[in-house]
């Protein structure tokens, strides 16, 4: 139940917002209150991000009215926002990579701006949350964390006293997710009213003092965080009972299926994004890759898929008598027409792995419309293809005629991952694959990867949540900039040696390790 002595910092009354025939937000009513850290949570589609859009300033509200600090007001833009106090941290961050920290935090400013004395507030704001910001240093050689953290910085700048964070976790490490916790608690204990945006039910547990749910675009309720558990906050999301339970089956006669040795490969600009890189897949197992954003996670399963120029190193496709086949200097066509089905995730849904303008039956087509003689392909398998995919991981679709870029982020996800899984691969190569899916749909894919690997198939699979990555994997290859710092058997390990291993704390001795 809400405190009574709390003030309410935003009062969300009867709000509701469509976007054509479908009603993202109906009639929500929402407190956020002061001094408390509120955990907003719901499945893909249920209304989490357009409502916080509406408070600040991104979406304008069909019906209803918002309260802040006890006084009506109309928000109409994020400048209105900002005058108000509120201020929201994005996913995606939005600065610019040649300027310093300060530039970036001042840019768009009004009146004459005076660098010096900005710095010295932007080191106040750090001092007093404990943030670590170097108001000179430039966006480029920022890790991510400090990127977000600036991104923070800039809406407290400017007099956020309601902060709105967005998946704020979801590139960081243990160590710095904690890190980022802290600030936020003495943000809290300072009296601002913060919002989660967040799919990670132990960090709901452990940062949020309440959760407020969403379901179906209806608000459904809130309560105490002490006061609930994870299985009664996921069943008041989905509706229903949930079993979350990630099933790791024992690998079954694993043999080698994938060899890499002393892997090398430069992006485009030159600069090694993977240096003597060694490390075996195994069929009937899952191998778990951790590592910060960009740490050659991409250019590694690219130069596996045989979509990456690889300078040194060795790849080798192992058949089940042994004998090696290698990859490397095969175009993907080859790949597959040698009978390796390389199933590649990719990060980029709608960039890499489907195309946007076609329905969901063209985009099944799209892996085996080659094997055809002609470009009047059988349509029929595809078709069904799709249909079940719809129907096995619950695609919200007006049909499998719509063009794939009418779904939302997560759906396209689905049709991506069940048409990936559908080809029968021997190797299953998978980026991010539950990446802005709610955690329904997240343990529906973890079951078809289990599904896959009890078949035989060698899963690599890269992650963002090391507590599913430790939890589904049988090995945990960890990178760092780009080298193995580690090799672990993630039924022994645990959050923090993982996390250690990718800022390379400890780096040497554990390298090897399994």
């Amino acid at each position: 139940m809400e405190k009574e002595t709390k003030v309410a910092a935003v009062s969300m009354k009867n709000i509701t917002k469509t976007f054509g025939s479908v009603i993202a937000n109906d009639k929500v009513n929402l407190d956020i209150y002061k001094g408390e850290i509120l955990s907003l949570l719901g499945e893909n589609g249920s209304g989490k991000t357009t409502l916080m859009n509406m408070l600040s300033g991104i979406y304008f509200p069909d019906e209803g009215q918002i309260f802040i600090n006890g006084k009506e007001e109309v928000i109409k833009s994020p400048k209105d926002a900002l005058r108000l106090g509120i201020g929201m941290v994005h996913q995606h961050f939005k600065l610019i990579d040649v300027l310093s920290a300060t530039e970036n935090i001042i840019l768009g400013l009004e009146g004459r701006l005076n660098i010096k004395e900005a710095s010295r507030k932007i080191e106040e704001i750090c001092d007093k949350y404990g943030f670590e910001v170097d108001p000179k240093q430039k966006i480029y050689d920022m890790t991510v964390s400090q990127k977000q953290t600036v991104e923070i910085v800039k809406v407290l700048y400017r007099g956020a006293d309601i902060l709105i964070l967005d998946e704020p976790t979801a590139v960081l490490t243990p160590q710095e997710t904690e890190k980022l916790f802290n600030v936020l608690r003495k943000m809290r204990d300072d009296g601002k009213a913060i919002v989660i945006i967040t799919h990670k039910m132990h960090e709901v547990e452990s940062l949020s003092d309440r959760v407020a749910v969403l379901r179906n675009g209806q608000y459904i309720g809130s309560m105490l965080t002490k006061d609930t558990t994870v299985t009664e906050m996921t069943n008041m999301m989905v509706g229903h009972a949930v079993t979350l339970n990630i099933v790791r089956p024992e690998p079954v006669n694993p043999k080698p299926r994938i060899e890499v040795q002393g892997l090398t490969v430069r992006n485009e600009e030159g600069i090694v994004k993977l240096k003597d890189v060694s490390f075996t897949a195994n069929s009937g197992e899952i191998l778990g890759i951790a590592g910060i954003s960009g740490c050659g996670q991409k250019e590694l399963l690219e130069a596996i898929a045989g979509l990456q120029v690889t300078e040194a190193g060795t790849i080798s496709y192992v058949e089940d008598d042994g004998s090696k086949e290698m990859l490397i200097g095969k175009d993907p066509l080859k790949i597959a027409e040698m009978g390796v089905s390389l199933s590649f995730v990719p990060e980029d849904r709608l960039g890499m792995g489907l195309v946007g303008n076609m329905d969901l039956t063209d985009n099944m087509m799209l892996r085996s419309f080659r094997q055809g003689h002609t470009p009047f392909t059988n349509r029929k398998p595809s078709k069904q293809l799709a249909t079940d995919v719809v129907e096995n991981l619950e695609v919200v679709t007006p049909g499998i005629t719509t063009p794939v870029r009418r779904l939302s982020g997560g759906n396209v996800q689905k049709v991506l991952v069940g048409r990936e899984i559908a080809s029968a691969p021997t190797v299953l190569l998978t980026a991010y694959v539950v990446r802005g899916l709610d955690i329904n749909s997240s343990y529906t894919i973890y079951d078809l990867i289990n599904e896959q690997k009890k078949k035989g198939v060698a899963v690599i699979f890269v992650g963002e949540d090391l507590d599913v990555l430790m939890e589904l994997s049988d090995r945990i290859m960890v990178l760092c900039g780009g080298e193995v710092s580690g090799i672990l058997d993630a039924r022994k390990t645990d959050k923090n040696e993982v996390g250690m291993l990718m800022t390379r704390v400890g780096g040497k001795e554990h390298e090897g390790k399994e």
